[in-house]
C-alpha cells in the first residue's frame, strides 16, 4: 500500500506539502499541486479522510523509534515510555529504523496520516529542516538526543560532559595516551561525546592524535575491529573511552585476544550503563544514564503537546552518573616510567 512518503517522493516534494494539497488548508503553487494529484493518483494512494477531517478524535497511539531494536540501551528507555503512556490512556508502537531516513520518514507520515497522534524519537539521523518543519505541526519529543538551536522538545544528559567527566577520570589515573571509539558521526550525540573527550585532553595539555580517534556503529563487533586496529600501531592507546558499553565490551574482548589484560595493560570505559556491564569480566567502568526516566519524561511531554497543554520545560537535561568498576585502574606504563 502506497503511503505519503511515496507519494512525496514521486512528486519530487516533501511530505508536508503533500499534507497541504490533501488538506486544502494552506495555498499550494497550482504546478506543485498538479504533481502531487497526479502522483497519488499513479500510485493510488487514498488517504485515510474520515480519519484527517475528524483530526479532533485521537487515535490514542504514540510511536516511539529507535535506531537499532537489538541495542539494549534502548529496552529501559522504551520501558520508561510505553509504562508513562499506558497510565495516561495510550498504546506504544515499536519502530526501528536502522538509521534509514526513509524508514524514519515513514514512520512519520503515520502522523499525517492520523494514524498517530505524536512521535518520540530517540535519534535525530533525518534531515533537519525536514524535522523542525515536521515538529511545527505535529508533537514531536526527542529522547536521548538533542538538536542544539532547535525548540523542539527533548529530554536528554549533557552527553559532552559526561564524556568530558568519564575522560578526565582516565587522566586521572595517568593514562594520557587515551583512544576514542565515537558512535557515527552523523549523530549529534556521537559528536557531543567527541567534544567532551577533545576538551578533556586539551584542558590537561595532551596533543590530540587523530589515529586514536576510530569511528564505529555502536556494536560489539565494531568495537572489537577498531580496537584490534588500534593495537596494530607503533604506540598502543593505555585506555580506551568507547562511546558505548557494547563497543567497550567489543574492545574488551580485542584486547584478551591480543593477549593483554584490562585494565593491567589497557583500561577500558564505557557509556550508557547498560544491564551486562556489571556483569562483564572485568566490570565495566562507564556513564549511567537515566534511562528510564528519559522514556518516562519525554512521553509525559508529547501528551502535553497531544492534548495542547503548556510544556512547564521543554528542553529537560538529567542527570548522569559515573561509575567506577574494575575495567580502569593507574596506568601501569605511566607507574613504570614514574
Amino acid at each position: 500500500m502506497a503511503t505519503i512518503h511515496d507519494v512525496a517522493k514521486l512528486a519530487k516534494v516533501s511530505i508536508a506539502t503533500v499534507s497541504r494539497v490533501m488538506s486544502g488548508a494552506d495555498p499550494v503553487n497550482p504546478k506543485t499541486q498538479q504533481r502531487v494529484l497526479e502522483a497519488m493518483e499513479k500510485l493510488n494512494y487514498r488517504p485515510n479522510g474520515l480519519a484527517r477531517n475528524l483530526r479532533s478524535q485521537k487515535t490514542n497511539v504514540i510511536i516511539a523509534l529507535v535506531p537499532d531494536i537489538k541495542n539494549p540501551f534502548f529496552s529501559e528507555v522504551i520501558r520508561g515510555i510505553e509504562d508513562g503512556a499506558r497510565q495516561a490512556g495510550f498504546n506504544v508502537l515499536i519502530g526501528s529504523t536502522d538509521g534509514d531516513r526513509d524508514k524514519t520518514k515513514e514512520y512519520m507520515a503515520l502522523l499525517d496520516e492520523s494514524r498517530a497522534d505524536g512521535i518520540i524519537l530517540t535519534t535525530t539521523q533525518t534531515d533537519r529542516a525536514f524535522l523542525e518543519e515536521f515538529a511545527a505541526r505535529s508533537p514531536v519529543v526527542l529522547a536521548c538526543e538533542y538538536l542544539p538551536g532547535s525548540d523542539i522538545p527533548s529530554v536528554s544528559i549533557d552527553n559532552e560532559s559526561a564524556a568530558r567527566k568519564i575522560t578526565k577520570h582516565l587522566l586521572s589515573l595517568g593514562h594520557t595516551r587515551i583512544a576514542h571509539i565515537m558512535g557515527p558521526s552523523n549523530v549529534i550525540l556521537c559528536q557531543a561525546r567527541l567534544n567532551g573527550y577533545r576538551q578533556a585532553l586539551h584542558q590537561h595539555g595532551i596533543m590530540e592524535d587523530e589515529l586514536l580517534i576510530q569511528e564505529g556503529d555502536y556494536s560489539l563487533d565494531s568495537g572489537y575491529l577498531i580496537t584490534r586496529k588500534l593495537l596494530s600501531i607503533n604506540r598502543i592507546p593505555t585506555a580506551i573511552f568507547a562511546a558505548n558499553d557494547e563497543m567497550a565490551i567489543g574492545a574488551m574482548k580485542a584486547i584478551r585476544d591480543f593477549g593483554l589484560r584490562v585494565p593491567h595493560d589497557i583500561s577500558v570505559v564505557g557509556f550508557d550503563d547498560i544491564h551486562f556491564s556489571s556483569y562483564v569480566s572485568p566490570a565495566l567502568t562507564t556513564i549511567q544514564q537515566p534511562r528510564y526516566e528519559i522514556g518516562q519524561r519525554s512521553v509525559n511531554m508529547l501528551i502535553k503537546l497531544i492534548r495542547s497543554e503548556p510544556l512547564d520545560q521543554s528542553q529537560v537535561v538529567l542527570e548522569d552518573t559515573l561509575v567506577v568498576r574494575e575495567s580502569s585502574a593507574a596506568c601501569q606504563r605511566a607507574i613504570q616510567e614514574g
